[in-house]
């Protein structure tokens, strides 16, 4: 099958063929009939099949059709929404691709820069509207934009979107934008729980899957390296050592682990790059640009930002951090073995992640393979303990929000204190458990201390004594 008998404008056919492609990937052969016939579509296909295309293509056509019978439009009539400014920008480079030879506007809404030139393409009603939920609701809340001529709204990543809690954002929107428009949500997964909200946005919209539902690309090579936590590191250095990983992406679970393992790779010797969602937007775009150009060989990303990352030739993907969730699996490795393209993907497994890796593997089926680096000392002790790596030591307390212990001048002084010093008097309430600290002299076993007024008050402190002799109450005595 050709692009050409898919229904395609020919200016658009003429900007594919210069963009290279001969012929429709599955998603695209599938969706673009549907939406050109005007229906609502959900499509469901595998990380690097070329969704994107898929929706895009057939939009510009209709867009060019109505532009020729009724002249300019003066009007935003299609708005794409997706959850990550990397994936906002890679969507806006694919429609300038595929619509350089149509006389079209295009602007993108995203946070992390200056909103003014947002403004301003809002207020000029641009033809095409790319933008992260957020920002945009933040400036249509300010009267900014006209969505009263909108045909197409698309939701791109849905599930990535609904699962980082950009769901009342989306509505809020949706509130704003006519009944009568063209509604197309698009994702690598999309869960039965997703698909119930659908109704929300779409009239019987027609199901396009490819695939198996959340399967892995066949293209890509899935491997499993057992590795204690303290060797992470070491083997990940080790692996780079190979000629063949040439373009590397690896996955960490938290923000400040991927600065230290791209601080540790610089180390190394290795070029090393980082993207997360605390660099701001014009280093996450020199992270993205440098990679894509080959000046560093590895980006180290994490889960929030790998989205947006559409680069060709990654020859290797590795779960430095083994995800928690098969979705995050799925989406990691795709950044891999794009467009039929061959790719690897290496995951490394602790003792604490075998749980996640069972899940994993009763997901998609069948067991991915285990393999031992050569030449590697799997038997190195662990490195000295560095209380500035505590948070290492427990990442799914850090996701959680709990902070590592402090490793501050305070709390080395009181951990230089002897056990049997005295701690300086405290304020307040002493917490329910511990024994009230007030400076008086600690009795032995046996020993009484002097009686006390009746009220129990002590002079400069709000604690109270309770007999040993008292009658119990509702409320809990101190303990001695």
């Amino acid at each position: 099958m050709s692009f050409s008998s898919l229904g395609l404008d020919a200016k658009i056919l003429r900007a594919v063929t210069e963009a290279g492609y001969t012929e429709p990937t599955p998603i695209q052969a599938a969706a673009i009939p549907p939406i050109i016939a005007g229906h609502d579509l959900i499509g469901i296909a595998q990380t690097g099949t070329g969704k994107t295309a898929a929706f895009t293509l057939p939009m510009l056509t209709k867009l060019a059709a109505a532009q020729a019978a009724a002249g300019p439009n003066r009007r935003t009539r299609v708005l794409i929404l997706a959850p990550t400014r990397e994936l906002v920008v890679q969507i806006e480079e694919n429609i300038r691709a595929y619509a350089k030879h149509l006389p079209l506007t295009i602007a993108t809404v995203f946070g992390g820069v200056g909103e003014q030139p947002q403004i301003r393409a809002l207020r000029s009603a641009t033809d095409i509207v790319v933008a992260c939920p957020g920002r945009l609701l933040d400036l249509l809340g300010r009267r900014n934009g006209d969505f009263s001529g909108l045909q197409f709204l698309v939701l791109d990543e849905a599930d990535r979107m609904l699962d980082m809690g950009f769901l009342p954002s989306i509505r809020q929107i949706v509130r704003q934008l006519p009944k009568q428009r063209q509604t197309l949500m698009f994702s690598a997964t999309l869960s039965k729980e997703i698909e119930s909200l659908t109704h929300e946005f779409q009239r019987a919209p027609k199901i396009v899957q490819i695939g198996r539902r959340a399967n892995p690309a066949e293209t890509v090579t899935q491997l499993v390296y057992e590795v204690p936590r303290h060797l992470k590191t070491s083997l990940l250095i080790h692996l780079l050592k190979e000629p063949n990983m040439d373009m590397v992406l690896i996955f960490s679970r938290m923000k400040h682990a991927a600065d230290r393992l791209a601080r540790q790779l610089e180390q190394a010797g290795i070029k090393t790059a980082t993207l997360h969602s605390n660099r701001s937007q014009n280093q996450r775009l020199r992270a993205l640009q440098d990679f894509k150009s080959g000046t560093v060989r590895v980006l180290v990303a994490t889960d929030i930002a790998a989205r947006g990352i559409d680069v060709d030739g990654i020859s290797h993907v590795v779960n430095y951090d083994f995800p928690m969730h098969v979705e995050d699996y799925i989406h990691r490795i795709g950044r891999t073995g794009r467009a039929n393209q061959i790719g690897d993907a290496i995951s490394f497994v602790t003792n604490e992640d075998h749980g996640e890796l069972r899940a994993l593997e009763r997901f998609i089926g069948r067991g991915i393979v285990r393999k031992k680096a050569e030449g590697f000392n799997y038997s190195q002790s662990a490195p000295p303990f560095n209380p500035a790596d505590e948070e290492r030591r427990h990442p799914r307390q850090q996701q959680r929000g709990q902070r590592p212990p402090r490793n501050d001048q305070r709390s080395q002084q009181n951990s230089q204190r002897p056990s049997s010093a005295p701690r300086p008097p405290q304020g307040g309430r002493p917490q329910f458990g511990s024994r009230p600290q007030s400076g008086r002299p600690q009795f032995s076993a046996g020993q009484r201390p002097p009686s006390e007024p009746a009220s129990g008050n002590r002079e400069g402190g709000n604690e109270r004594h309770f007999p040993s002799s008292a009658p119990r109450s509702g409320r809990s005595r101190w303990r001695r």
